[in-house]
């Protein structure tokens, strides 16, 4: 069986390509089939998106926002089946997809939330007889383009601001993981959303990505993934009139100050690192700690990584699941190797069991000391893997940590309010945590990087709304 694709308010398996198969990263076993659209095939969505944003503007906000709640309800309604779900399509552990699960309903409760929100604003003006109103509309059919590692969430996060501005929404899941949106998009439809309001399009980004991502019939894209497909579309959309929103990789790191609580720092640290085998955006993945405590750092972090168990995400006792792919073990294995021939030196891993790399997507977590000049310094891996230098000083740690092309999440874990402020005003990253993991964002924070890792518009909480929407200035004289 095909799973179906959401096209213009009705559900259809379609598509002029074979269908892509998506299996379990844990043992390779077959999920599910999605459609393989090409070219020719995106007219009907996009048609159908157009027609659907002038139905959906002309929608009342609080019935917008009462759609919204309602597709909140029922994914908490659905959550035990959502959560086995992304188990098996993407490889995360039960208690992450929970988690993840329940973020997603998170999104859309707050956001349905601004159906009874103000949306505008009065403004003064000179001249006799004036008053003058500024309203945000919505921009128009948006392209929303996700990755692989946060599923479901990643959808939501998009899809629910841009529908309470009064968007149609065109949605590219990403190959790997394309179930668990096309399970979002039947839990919409069923709260109610318009035929046309919110457009599903599954294939491979090779074949249908340019032209999708280009058509002159969109408004606006936002894309999370990798820093250099987020760039080429920057580069692809410049001068069109679409706005572009891009949140891309990461190269987080963590200071750990001398007189840091250690008690403190190492669930939180590992937290940061290995959750969801580090394949995270925001996963911590270089270490700084200051020289007079490293010796006692590094064991502790040592006897941590050395104790993670790796198995499947629905086995009992896993800490790690599987990465996504054979070809994400392939790029980790590859990346570690090259590290390691540079001169980095294992300190600690979790040792897998036997044929468990065999039979599935895993790989081992892994703690390494390194050098700046390592390539595991510089390039994202997006994996299990956490890289540690010593450093002498604030200055050096701070200097240490802006040393990236990147400028997504930093963390520093320190007892001294002045050097958490200087950490959080010297610091060049667009997500600062003091004594917290550079991962795990709340919905109403705003959230986005600087550099190589995002772009201007932010994503979530109120500055979420802004790419969705634009601003009209309207002058009324009354006599």
């Amino acid at each position: 069986m095909v799973e179906a694709n959401l096209v213009g308010g009705r559900f259809t398996a379609e598509a002029s390509g074979e269908p892509l198969e998506v299996r379990n990263p844990a043992n390779g076993e077959l999920v599910g089939r999605v459609p393989a659209m090409a070219a020719s095939d995106l007219d009907a969505v996009l048609d159908a998106a157009v027609a659907g944003a002038r139905t959906w503007r002309a929608t009342g906000s609080i019935e917008r926002g009462r759609i919204l709640l309602e597709a909140a309800a029922l994914i908490r309604q659905d959550a035990a089946s959502l959560t086995e779900l992304i188990v098996a399509e993407m490889g995360k552990t039960v208690l992450e997809a929970r988690g993840e699960v329940g973020k997603t309903a998170e999104f859309f409760e707050y956001y349905g939330g601004f159906g009874r929100a103000p949306f505008g604003e009065m403004i003064p003006d000179a001249r006799p007889g004036t008053f003058v109103l500024q309203r945000r509309e919505p921009v128009g059919v948006v392209l929303l383009i996700t990755p692989w590692n946060d599923p479901l969430l990643t959808p939501a996060r998009k899809m629910a601001p841009a529908l309470i501005s009064g968007n149609a929404v065109v949605i590219k899941p990403a190959s790997e993981t394309p179930l668990i949106a096309l399970r979002l998009a039947e839990i919409l439809h069923r709260a109610g959303l318009p035929a046309g309001v919110l457009g599903t399009v599954t294939g491979r980004g090779s074949v249908i990505g340019d032209a999708l991502a280009t058509d002159s019939r969109l408004a606006a894209v936002s894309f999370t993934g990798s820093t250099s497909v987020g760039l080429d579309l920057q580069r692809k959309l410049a001068g069109s009139g679409i706005r572009i929103q891009t949140e891309m990789g990461g190269k987080n790191a963590a200071v750990v100050l001398a007189d840091a609580d250690l008690d403190l720092v190492i669930p939180v640290l590992m937290d940061g690192a290995f959750k969801q085998a580090g394949q995270r955006c925001t996963a911590t993945s270089r270490l700084i700690v200051q020289r007079e405590i490293a010796d006692d750092l590094r064991a502790r972090v040592a006897a941590s990584v050395s104790a993670l168990r790796v198995g499947a995400g629905d086995a009992d006792g896993t800490d790690v699941g599987p990465v996504v792919s054979r070809t994400a073990q392939r790029d980790i294995t590859q990346r570690v190797e090259a590290a390691l021939g540079e001169g980095a030196i294992v300190i600690a891993r979790a040792a897998l069991a036997e044929g468990l790399a065999e039979r599935g997507s895993f790989v081992e977590p892994l703690f390494l000391s390194i050098d700046r000049d390592n390539s595991l310094w510089r390039d994202e891996v997006f994996g299990p893997v956490l890289g540690l230098i010593e450093v002498d000083s604030l200055d050096e740690a701070i200097t240490a940590v802006n040393d990236s092309a990147y400028g997504l999440s930093s963390a520093v874990y320190t007892r001294s309010l002045d050097a958490a402020f200087r950490f959080v005003d010297e610091v060049d990253t667009g997500q600062v945590s003091v004594n917290q993991p550079t991962s795990g964002w709340d919905i109403h924070q705003a959230f986005g990087g600087f550099k190589e890792s995002g772009s201007p518009f932010k994503e979530q909480g109120l500055e979420g709304l802004r790419f969705y929407t634009r601003v009209k200035t309207a002058a009324v004289r009354t006599h």
